[in-house]
């Protein structure tokens, strides 16, 4: 039936993407947690990340790399940002599977690399890409309609996914961009807890208007300084996924930057929420590119301030709206 798929990672997405690939390709799933991966099989739920939702009874879910990646001909990575490095590194990327799809939108902290590279520079596949976009899981679990992007530099191999990826409820496209692809997806998380802060401070549409418009101004400005290109920050991968990612509590970065905005420390965050969002790893890394690059982002910079350098989302606000005026488009 189909391809043979392994997904790495049973979190919410890592999760969502079996269950709607399930009905035309065999999956296999490795999970960290032996409890998540009993479950799966047993229960067809992942209660954890999923609530009650029960999946379809196909999926085989197992804490073993290796068997997880048997037979494999497309592997897909959703585990966190910080935990790609150690998980291929334990492994060796089998025979028979040349292609490796990121779906994680995060910088590996200690490097700043993005994760294409990550997987390039421990296991080489023959091709490797990113599937990017506006997907809130739980939407995609209800199969509400919605469209990703799949970004590759082999426009043959794109297509081929893009084909295996595409359900009824799910449009796929390509684009080359690799790039400015998993930049967009990586700053938009760090984008979507300033937008939840101001959220949770009890502030208005206008300002969540005007931070999604100048956070996407940061997320292009930066990408394209790396190489990506214009369009794809108007796109799918660049304002499609910062608005979905900061329109509401669907959202883990969203909710996170909401829950400081009212008042909550970063570690009475996390342990509510029981998870770090990747936004909170990411900051300072898409800082330190930015940096590099000579690349102004202070939504990025504020977020810095207030998750790891202890500031208040109120103080953060202010000191974005006292900054020097300039023309709208001053790239600088």
């Amino acid at each position: 039936m189909g391809e043979r798929i392994a997904i790495l990672g049973a979190g919410s997405w890592g999760t969502t993407v079996a269950s709607v690939l399930s009905s035309r390709h065999t999956i296999s799933m490795w999970a960290r947690d032996a409890s998540i991966a009993r479950e799966i099989c047993e229960r067809h739920t992942n209660s954890t990340y999923l609530g009650s939702h029960v999946l379809p009874a196909q999926i085989r879910a197992t804490t073993s790399l290796e068997d997880a990646l048997e037979g494999v001909s497309v592997i897909a990575l959703a585990v966190p940002s910080h935990g790609v490095r150690s998980v291929l590194e334990s492994c060796a990327l089998p025979k028979g599977a040349e292609v490796v799809l990121s779906l994680t939108k995060g910088l590996e902290e200690t490097s700043n690399l993005r994760m294409t590279e990550v997987i390039s520079e421990v296991w080489s596949p023959g091709h490797v890409g990113v599937l990017t976009g506006p997907n809130l899981a739980r939407e995609i679990l209800l199969g509400q309609p919605t469209a990703s992007v799949i970004a590759m530099g082999d426009a043959v191999v794109a297509k081929d996914l893009q084909e295996i990826f595409s359900t009824p409820a799910l449009r796929i496209y390509t684009n080359p961009d690799v790039v400015g692809c998993e930049i967009a997806g990586a700053t938009k998380n760090v984008m979507a807890i300033a937008i939840g802060m101001a959220a949770g401070l009890g502030l208005g549409d206008n300002t969540r208007a005007t931070l999604i418009t100048r956070s996407l101004a940061e997320i292009s400005r930066l990408g394209q300084a790396l190489g990506g290109e214009r369009q794809t920050f108007a796109g799918l991968a660049g304002l499609g996924d910062l608005v979905a990612t900061s329109s509401g509590t669907k959202s883990r970065n969203f909710s996170f930057g909401y829950s400081l905005g009212e008042g909550r420390s970063v570690e009475e965050t996390i342990q509510t929420t029981r998870m770090v969002a990747e936004g909170v790893r990411s900051c300072r890394p898409v800082a330190g590119l930015a940096d590099a690059h000579l690349i102004d982002v202070p939504i990025v910079k504020e977020v810095i301030a207030v998750c790891h350098e202890g500031s208040s989302p109120r103080d953060a606000m202010r000191r974005l709206m006292s900054r020097v005026a300039k023309s709208e488009f001053d790239d600088r």
